[in-house]
């Protein structure tokens, strides 16, 4: 492991992992990828039950880990790989609160609030994928529990969460080894910490609020169509 992200999602983490792939240090473990492998589902929710993870094992193959589960482990892994450099992704607070909230938060408001049509999609992807079938448990575990304590509802709290988390990193890698970084600027930054030169192109910008609905909602839709 190369490169571990410690920024909480919605802070341009997609955006990143895109990033360090073009730059060399993929694949990059992502939230995405999880979906996409459900299988892996088990490793962060059999972490959640108290075993003792194997993270070389839950990496295998990856360069690189960005977004949450992994950003809810952060101290873990920083221990587990030394030698691993730190991206903290940081955006506004007040428009990164906006942003979770209708995009992760509102997911996780309406799984807990099913409607019908909601029921009948739970139930297909139950019978095609028992372990996507887990998302809600693991988004429930290493987000809403492990990262908030369960009040996601609480405006001031989240954001009070978002403030001491950033803190707590600084406070925790030290200079060298940590990054603190706004996607918004770009790629100079980024590459100077990790050394390599600068691409050609635009910084990657992916996964806005519609594309991250866009993208759930086609996943689930293909797995009740073809299966896991």
């Amino acid at each position: 492991m190369k490169v571990l992200g410690a920024g909480f999602g919605r802070t341009g983490t997609a955006s990143l992992q895109t990033a360090l792939e073009q730059l060399g240090f993929g694949p990059c473990y992502h939230m995405w990828g999880v979906i996409s492998e459900p299988h892996r589902i088990r490793h962060w929710l059999d972490t959640e039950d108290g075993g003792d993870p194997d993270w070389d094992e839950v990496f295998a193959g990856y360069a690189s880990a960005v977004d949450w589960p992994a950003a809810s482990y952060w101290r873990e892994l920083a221990d587990h790989y030394p030698d691993a450099k730190v991206v903290l992704t940081v955006r506004d607070p007040a428009r990164w609160y906006d942003s979770i909230s209708s995009t992760i938060f509102d997911h996780i408001q309406g799984e807990r609030r099913p409607s019908p049509r909601q029921r009948i999609v739970r139930w297909l992807v139950a019978r095609r994928s028992p372990d996507l079938a887990r998302l809600n448990d693991l988004v429930e575990t290493t987000i809403v529990d492990r990262a908030f304590g369960g009040r996601i509802e609480d405006r001031d709290h989240v954001l009070d969460v978002f403030h001491r988390h950033v803190a707590e990193v600084k406070a925790a890698i030290p200079d060298g080894r940590l990054l603190v970084f706004d996607v918004a600027e770009g790629w100079e930054p980024l590459c100077a910490f990790l050394g390599v030169p600068v691409p050609d192109g635009p910084f990657p910008r992916s996964n806005d609020r519609a594309e991250f609905h866009r993208h759930l909602s086609g996943r689930l839709r293909r797995v009740i169509l073809h299966g896991s």
